[in-house]
């Protein structure tokens, strides 16, 4: 591929971002206020915008900081293809007017060759539940970094399970189709040193599952990634971290590397091949959902999205 592009936010995700681009080809650049000597950085979006070309920006900075980051690309004119990593927005809020080629969210995981499969195997199929369930150890996801000090600990910056382990609830709104009601409790379980809430139980009904569960928290060593379904005639059940989908208690493998799903995710987005890709407004059901789950949670009721 050729091109160029634009890395908004040097954090761990941002560099991968940064480094795949590389591999696919494109001329990459960023924005940081750290820097990278591997990089071409620049303090602010005006100034690389004033000295880049990018046809293609990924904006990986602080959850909070998507919304102004997004409004203020489109305040400058750009009218390349642009990736806002998961989730959308900290909170619900509309978007920006803009001339974009395209707008998608970094749900990566919808190019996993197990869920893909997953989604082809429930087509014409009477789902009757579904649970999803996943969890990771915050003090291990970044070791070379204080997990106090992380955007994960801190409310304010949009950290929280609910918006960092949001890839299940995007992947249940696509297998099942729009969140009609959700029930929640959680929040805070005090085994952490943050302000941010690192567990949530979720109870939801779907377009296409009337019952269906979902636990994300910051406190499961090693950690865990699955989701199990029963349908009329099968039961289903995909772990991720495994690669492997049971269906009726047989194997199937899909081992896929962590890289492939991001290399596919932005062989798409610069395509515009929209048939897998997280759109705008797929996005911002996703965070619609998370507000509901919250609303709930602290309301102690069920809450429509």
């Amino acid at each position: 591929m050729s091109g160029a592009a634009l890395v908004i936010g040097l954090g761990s995700i941002g560099k991968r971002h940064a480094r795949l681009l590389g591999e696919l080809g494109l001329d990459v650049a960023a924005v940081s206020r750290h820097g990278d000597p591997a990089l071409r950085c620049h303090a602010s979006l005006a100034a690389a915008l004033a000295r880049e070309t990018p046809s293609y920006v990924v904006i990986a900075n602080e959850t909070a900081a998507h919304r102004p980051t997004l409004a203020a690309l489109a305040e400058a004119g750009f009218a390349g293809t642009v990736l806002v990593e998961k989730p959308l927005f900290d909170r619900p809020a509309p978007l920006p007017e803009h001339r974009f080629a395209g707008l998608y969210v970094g749900y990566n995981l919808r190019f996993h060759p197990l869920l893909a499969e997953l989604r082809r195997r429930l087509a014409g199929e009477r789902v009757l539940s579904a649970q999803a369930y996943v969890g990771q150890y915050l003090p291990d996801w970044r070791p070379e970094r204080d997990y106090r000090r992380t955007a994960s600990a801190s409310r304010a910056a949009g950290g929280g399970v609910l918006r960092d382990l949001s890839h299940e609830l995007d992947c249940l709104s696509w297998l099942f189709g729009p969140c009609h009601s959700v029930a929640a409790l959680g929040g805070r379980s005090g085994a952490l040193d943050i302000d941010s809430d690192d567990v949530a139980a979720l109870l939801l009904a779907f377009e296409r599952c009337p019952a269906a569960t979902a636990q994300l928290n910051y406190l499961d060593r090693p950690g865990a990634r699955e989701i199990v379904i029963n349908t009329a005639r099968h039961t289903l059940r995909a772990d991720l971290r495994r690669g492997s989908l049971a269906i009726d208690g047989e194997e199937h493998f899909f081992p896929t590397e962590r890289d492939e799903t991001y290399l596919a995710q932005h062989r798409s987005a610069l395509g515009n091949r929209r048939d897998t890709l997280c759109t705008a407004a797929e996005g911002a059901a996703v965070v619609a959902l998370i507000a509901a789950a919250e609303a709930a949670a602290a309301g102690g009721t069920a809450v429509a999205p």
